[in-house]
């Protein structure tokens, strides 16, 4: 996906026109612009706000999406917010479970206990 101020001059040209046509893709393109924004910028503190934006839309698709934010609201808004994560240990889970069914139908635990040690 490209940041729509980095499409060539045709893309630019073509995602005009489309949303020109189109008013309920213009309204859903400018809430997906907002969200990108908060997620590039960090902005949680927005996230209520767009949200509620959002679920008042007649895009049924949008507001789903909005509600399903809402039910883990805190988690959502630590995401945009915060500069740490999980990804550290979401590598490691990543790596085992890569490991886990490289042995599948093999050895079992044990063949799956040495590889981890192996590996490190």
């Amino acid at each position: 996906m490209t940041h729509p101020g980095h499409l060539r001059g045709e893309d630019a040209d073509k995602l005009y026109r489309l949303r020109e046509r189109d008013p309920e893709l213009d309204r859903f393109t400018g809430h997906v612009r907002k969200f990108a924004a908060m997620m590039t910028g960090r902005r949680g503190d927005h996230l209520e706000r767009w949200i509620t934006d959002a679920e008042q839309d007649s895009l049924a698709p949008l507001a789903g999406f909005a509600r399903n934010l809402r039910r883990d609201f805190d988690v959502v808004r630590n995401g945009l917010s915060l500069t740490h994560g999980s990804s550290a240990v979401e590598g490691n889970v990543n790596r085992l479970k890569t490991l886990k069914h490289q042995i599948l139908g093999r050895d079992g635990l044990d063949l799956l206990r040495r590889r981890v040690l192996l590996v490190r």
